[in-house]
């Protein structure tokens, strides 16, 4: 199970630049709306988590050592626990993530952004 960070410590993080946010969702879903500076690694279907995350994570998280936090709909939402777990393997040391999604983002009234 991946270490969590709160609403709160992400949005802080965001502001500050300090941290990387991936959406695990599938492509259309985050070119509809994610959360802003995200960078997008699908985690969907299942199966094929492990090979989407092997073939991204070098494009869109080129430091190894950056704070990354994933996160996909909700707490329901196992994309981004496979996603996660998958960066650990290939050597992120410092990947969190956002339990409640980007649903409960939404929901708190903070900005989310469409792909161009």
């Amino acid at each position: 199970m991946l270490p969590l960070i709160t609403r709160d410590e992400l949005r802080d993080g965001l502001e500050t630049g300090t941290l990387v946010a991936v959406d695990t969702m599938p492509t259309a879903y985050y070119e509809k709306e994610h959360l802003p500076g995200a960078v997008n690694i699908p985690g969907f279907p299942y199966e094929q988590a492990a090979g989407s995350t092997d073939r991204h994570a070098p494009v869109v998280l080129p430091d190894r050592s950056a704070d990354i936090v994933v996160y996909c709909a909700n707490a329901p939402c196992r994309n981004s626990e496979f996603v996660g777990a998958r960066l650990i393997e290939l050597g992120y040391p410092n990947v969190r993530k956002y339990r409640e999604g980007i649903e409960d983002w939404v929901a708190a009234g903070l900005p989310t952004v469409a792909a161009p």
